[in-house]
């Protein structure tokens, strides 16, 4: 899988896990309805303040979509963004 898909995936599991459309979304991260498309398909890559963006618009750090976008690459992503970052925080807390 490609980072620009994965990536995509990402975002499109957690626009529609918050039951935002792309139409709010978009608006909301002040791009274009389309582009947002795109990117969700993995037809476009998005910038870095592109992606910063859409982090703002879903109520999430960049650093969380990226790690989704890790472990999704990985093949290990749990069923929910929600559940992964869970696990991920429980590891960031027995590390320390």
């Amino acid at each position: 899988m490609k980072l620009r898909h994965a990536l995509g995936d990402t975002l499109k599991e957690l626009r529609n896990e918050q039951g935002y459309t792309l139409r709010q979304v978009s608006g909301k991260a002040g791009m274009a309805l389309g582009y947002l498309s795109e990117i969700e398909r993995g037809q476009k890559e998005a910038s870095s303040e592109i992606l910063d963006g859409l982090s703002y618009a879903l109520n999430i750090s960049l650093a969380e979509v990226l790690i989704l976008t890790a472990y999704k690459l990985q093949g290990g992503v749990p069923d929910t963004a929600e559940t992964l970052l869970d696990e991920y925080a429980d590891l960031v807390v027995k590390s320390n």
